[in-house]
């Protein structure tokens, strides 16, 4: 019964992504759109890219030359876009039910965002032995913003604050206040700079994560699209320079993939009216890419039983 309350909650795709789908039932990866920008403070338009990364899905090739895989061959199910309420709070209330819902169904949770705040609700649904790692250009650790407790630069305080900043890990950070430093310092949160990224090979970098990752069942990726360099994706809500290239966070997330349980994850921040359907495509590619990881990982480990 809740699951077929909480289902009504979405608007179906007429094109689900990438245009393979399996019945909800026998899925293994849940699909769910959240076209929301109402707190964005710079470029707005992210509510647009559930539907232009789902377009962008349609048209790349589906094969992972990483994984060994083709995307069309993963059971996935796109239950489409949550629907937006006017009142704040129950559009994020209804997204938390949705999402524990769907973990409560041992499923993979993947949101297609939207602003980064969807994370919040994501966070308070997930089970409490799961960390999380943030591919960002920004920590969103303000304590507030332009008056605001609540916004795409103060959620993870918010997290933190509710879940504790043991269980998140910032990747590729750039952006950042003396306030949100000095918060980061005295919770001890774990953060690799984008600069140190870049200076350190793939296996050092997969350390400290497999590091983090051996304090919990499980991780769950929330992909900022501003974490790559704008010079590969232009159309993200708040842009950074100095970012990762694209093969540098493939082939960190391919690790994390193989070796670690993954639960969910998340992209957020493509505002795709700021190019011309680049970074949507690039946002389709990297979950081609995460997922086939994710599935990879799964076959090893039955195969190693």
């Amino acid at each position: 019964m809740k699951n077929k309350i909480f289902r009504k909650l979405f608007v179906k795709p007429k094109n689900p992504f990438s245009g393979f789908e399996v019945d909800f039932e026998e899925a293994n990866y849940i699909f769910v759109g959240f076209p929301f920008d109402k707190t964005s403070t710079y470029r707005f338009g992210s509510r647009k890219a559930p539907n232009t990364i789902r377009e962008a899905s349609l048209n790349i090739e589906t094969y992972s030359f990483r994984s060994g895989l083709y995307f069309e061959d993963l059971k996935i199910h796109d239950l489409g876009n949550l629907k937006i309420d006017k009142n704040f709070k129950k559009t994020f209330s209804n997204l938390k039910l949705a999402v524990s819902t769907i973990f409560s169904l041992k499923k993979f949770l993947v949101v297609l965002g939207g602003e980064h705040t969807l994370t919040f609700s994501v966070g308070e649904a997930l089970p409490t032995n799961v960390g999380i790692i943030s591919f960002d250009a920004h920590l969103d650790l303000r304590n507030e913003y332009l008056g605001k407790k609540f916004s795409h630069t103060t959620f993870m305080r918010r997290l933190a604050e509710k879940i504790g900043g043991d269980r998140l890990f910032f990747v590729g950070v750039r952006a950042v206040c003396k306030e949100e430093l000095e918060f980061l310092e005295n919770e001890k949160i774990k953060c690799l700079t984008s600069v140190r990224v870049k200076h350190q090979t793939v296996g050092e970098i997969l350390k400290k994560i497999k590091e983090f990752a051996s304090n919990f069942s499980g991780l769950y990726l929330t992909l900022d699209m501003d974490v790559l360099d704008p010079s590969y994706a232009p159309a993200v809500s708040n842009p950074e320079p100095e970012g990762l290239d694209p093969s540098l966070l493939y082939n960190i997330l391919y690790g994390i993939g193989v070796n670690v349980n993954v639960v969910g994850l998340d992209l957020v921040e493509v505002s795709p009216d700021y190019d011309f359907g680049v970074t949507s495509i690039l946002a389709a590619k990297t979950i081609f890419e995460t997922l086939c990881s994710v599935e990879k990982g799964r076959r090893i480990k039955v195969f190693r039983g």
